[in-house]
């Protein structure tokens, strides 16, 4: 019988101390204290941020944006990859290691497994025992808590899209529409699977990252190394003993670097693609150095290039301004500064023309030609605006409907618009012509389309 998978070992992460936790733990805050406040600030009598997917707005702070701005959108998603790029070449699984949401959560739900069922050796003997009142009520309170926090990571989210004060009503009423039930249960079920259970399985089999990082990767990107030249051969051995004496490196064979590893690699068999750059390993490592007198770094952020050369960190730091650096962090600025101008320079009210294609053109009294449009106007302001219209590009050509509207602000309005144009000024066709729009104060935008004359 020949098996098509391996069945996977329970990983117990042992609790770890040390500068790169601090660093983690200030990433799982910032994150989250951004992340699960942003929906209760307010923001000139509205939710500060809000994907209003319904009336096809979105609010971030003073900018309102309609899906006409996808621009912006397909901006960010472009900085953010390029970010990616420049942080993964110069110091590997950065993300991954400290403010990725798989991180993030799975650091949350340790810490609430730790504080009920304790740290690592604990948890072992307890999911070994028998089951007891004592096991039932310990992993039965650990669920509770741990469904809780998905549940309320749902609310949260949806809360970006449904107003989170109108939501909160809704949830204490019992009044929840089925789209945000959906979304709830679908994100607090994925947060609890994923951080509950899943944990490394999302980092290692799951998550396109890991395959595709060593595509950036160098020999002079700092990653997680085991210095092999200093720590071989381990063994273990008394704090008096000399290791020299005995043949030994500096590496005492504790297997403590494993035991905190939270996808469960040993990082002295060298780089492997599950490595998430998360430091664990180094704090628990420089931990047993103290202890046993030794000097820290046996493992440490350093590069390929340092380690067979024997380099210090400042001859590191001179390797980081390479070509492949600075080509990621021109473009990086270059986009950057294009998006940051457009977001300042951009119009803040946009304007569609849609023509009536029932009726192409049609005579009216006076011997005129007429063209009928619908116009969009979307006051993309928090105040309301009057908006004034007009029409060029043929001579005689005139507007005969309403020049102004005024719309109230973050809404839009389409508005019906006839242009009349005097019979035998032009030509029988298709003729450029163009729409303007122009509010005091704001600006102007003007769009094309066309006039047609009939034979």
């Amino acid at each position: 019988m020949v098996s098509l998978y391996q069945a996977q070992k329970k990983i117990y992460p042992r609790s770890v101390t040390g500068l790169f936790a601090k660093w983690r733990w200030f990433f799982v805050f910032a994150t989250q204290i951004f992340f699960y406040g942003m929906p209760w600030l307010q923001w000139g009598g509205r939710q500060a941020m809000l994907f209003d997917l319904e009336a096809r707005r979105f609010y971030i702070f003073g900018l309102v944006l309609y899906p006409q701005d996808v621009i912006y959108l397909s901006g960010i998603l472009i900085i953010s990859a390029l970010l990616l790029f420049l942080f993964t070449a110069v110091a590997g699984r950065q993300w991954c290691g400290y403010a990725c949401p798989q991180t993030v959560y799975t650091e949350i739900y340790l810490w609430i497994e730790r504080k009920i069922e304790g740290d690592r050796s604990a948890r072992m003997r307890l999911d070994a025992a028998p089951m007891s009142a004592t096991k039932f009520s310990r992993k039965a309170l650990k669920q509770i808590v741990w469904i809780a926090v998905g549940l309320w990571t749902g609310f949260t989210f949806v809360g970006y899209f449904t107003p989170i004060r109108e939501l909160a009503g809704h949830v204490a009423s019992w009044s929840l529409g089925p789209w945000e039930t959906f979304w709830i249960f679908f994100y607090g079920f994925a947060t609890y699977g994923n951080a509950g259970y899943m944990r490394e399985q999302v980092c290692k089999y799951m998550c396109p990252y890991a395959r595709f990082q060593s595509a950036m990767f160098d020999k002079d990107t700092l990653i997680v190394t085991y210095d092999a030249r200093r720590g071989e051969p381990r063994g273990a051995r008394s704090k008096k003993a000399d290791p020299k004496a005995l043949g030994l490196g500096d590496c005492v064979n504790c297997t403590l670097c494993v035991q905190v590893c939270p996808t469960g690699i040993d990082i002295r068999n060298g780089l492997q693609y599950e490595c998430i750059s998360c430091a664990a390993c180094i704090d628990v490592c420089d931990e047993v150095m103290d202890k046993v007198g030794y000097p820290r770094g046996l493992i440490r952020y350093s590069t390929e290039h340092a380690l067979e050369e024997g380099w210090g960190g400042k001859q590191i730091l001179r390797h980081i301004l390479r070509p492949r650096v600075l080509i990621y962090s021109t473009i990086l600025a270059a986009v950057t500064i294009a998006m940051i101008a457009s977001l300042f320079l951009r119009t803040p009210f946009k304007v569609d023309i849609v023509r009536d294609r029932a009726t192409l053109a049609r005579l009216v009294e006076g011997g005129k030609i007429e063209n009928v449009y619908r116009i969009q106007v979307m006051n993309a302001t928090e105040q309301p605006q009057t908006f004034t219209l007009s029409a060029d590009g043929l001579p005689g050509l005139e507007l005969v409907t309403d020049k102004t509207v005024t719309i109230d602000g973050a809404q839009s309005l389409w508005v019906p618009v006839r242009l009349q144009l005097p019979w035998g000024t032009a030509n029988a066709g298709s003729h450029e012509i163009h729409f303007n729009v122009q509010a005091p104060g704001v600006g102007e935008v003007r769009e094309k389309s066309v006039f047609m004359v009939p034979r």
